[in-house]
């Protein structure tokens, strides 16, 4: 019930469907002097879904969501009759509403003007991101296998010098078996690691190494070395790319937007009142 009447207030705030006073020739129907016009009607039918609208046709079905439409009216003129408009709760509620209802139009104009994405764009990240487009896919991984912490910092210091990953795992990693191949365990498939580490490795690219990895006789430091499987043809997943470009470049709309408006508001974010905040206190 609670959805539902939400539902009746985001639409009255967007559109009033009745009007009082003057009575519309070929009025649909009236609750005191409300009245809902043929317009009004339209109007919101339009502003429903498809499937729902399908609820709604031929005579039988119009009356029905007339119907809908005079318990809606009523139910706002008895909450207006006691006062609950007046109430600082609803008020708070509505400026939430506008203001999320104006930001949205606002972003909506800015992100129209965002660059198209072009059949050349898609072949591009096609090409770049190949990875991505793989079945069967089966990664080659090295490993570094430390059991303290005192080790871990000395392997992420040479790590993050650019030192040669082989190298470290050969002298360092307490997995003998690997170690003296330089970490290599070989290529693997989904199903072969335990999931808090293929989670990972999945979604690395080749030549990446993975921040530490707490295991339960220590830690794991794994880099992707090689990827390969059976790469999907560009035809059959030209939608998906297009989606993730459209995404992309909405969102690098919306970062150039937000870097232009700045330019106009003094902005003050006190960092002392917020570390003294806590986010539990009002419930």
């Amino acid at each position: 019930m609670k959805i539902l009447l939400v539902a009746f207030f985001a639409v009255f705030l967007l559109t009033a469907c009745a009007k009082e006073g003057k009575q519309k020739e070929g009025y649909v129907a009236k609750i005191d002097s409300k009245v809902i016009s043929k317009e009004d009607v339209k109007a919101q039918m339009k502003m429903l879904p498809e499937i729902a609208i399908q609820h709604f046709q031929g005579p039988e079905g119009l009356t029905k969501f007339v119907d809908e439409l005079v318990k809606k009216e009523m139910l706002y003129l008895e909450a207006q009759k006691r006062g609950l408009d007046k109430d600082k709760e609803f008020q708070k509620k509505v400026e939430e509403f506008k203001k999320i209802t104006l930001i949205n139009d606002l972003l909506d104009k800015e992100i129209e003007l965002s660059p198209k994405v072009t059949d050349e764009d898609i072949k591009g990240y096609y090409e770049k991101n190949k990875e991505d487009f793989l079945i069967n896919k089966q990664i080659r991984i090295s490993h570094i296998f430390i059991k303290t912490e005192d080790e871990l910092n000395q392997v992420k210091q040479r790590i993050d010098k650019g030192e040669d990953f082989a190298k470290i795992a050969s002298e360092i990693s307490a997995d003998k078996a690997s170690s003296k191949v330089g970490g290599d365990i070989g290529f693997i498939k989904k199903g072969e690691l335990a999931p808090e580490l293929e989670n990972v490795v999945f979604t690395m690219r080749k030549g990446q190494v993975s921040a530490p990895l707490k295991v339960k006789d220590g830690f794991r430091i794994i880099k992707v070395t090689d990827i390969k499987g059976n790469l999907v043809e560009l035809d059959k997943v030209k939608g998906l790319i297009n989606q993730r470009l459209i995404a992309e470049k909405q969102r690098e709309s919306f970062e150039k937007f937000m870097e232009k408006i700045k330019k106009n508001y003094k902005i003050d974010i006190n960092k002392d009142e917020i570390a003294k905040m806590n986010i539990s206190e009002g419930k």
